[in-house]
């Protein structure tokens, strides 16, 4: 009995996962879109996609990144 029960509980879990999964995808194609449209309006999706990486750093993080990019960029004479 106690087996039929974790076979249950397996079989629960992978189906959770698996709707989960689905949703996940569909998130996915959900943005995706959102960057077409960006794009069909005149927006540059890979700079779309870089100011969404920099939102989710954390300030100071953020700064540091920065900071070392200038650094290399002075290093090799860009800018």
């Amino acid at each position: 009995m106690a087996e039929m029960a974790a076979d249950e509980r397996l079989r629960l879990l992978i189906e959770r996962i698996e709707r989960l999964e689905e949703e996940k995808k569909g998130i996915g194609d959900d943005i995706k879109d959102v960057y077409l449209e960006g794009k069909a309006t005149g927006y540059d999706p890979k700079a779309m996609r870089q100011v969404v990486r920099i939102r989710k750093m954390k300030p100071d993080d953020r700064k540091e990144q920065e900071a070392i990019l200038e650094v290399y960029k002075n290093a090799l004479g860009i800018d």
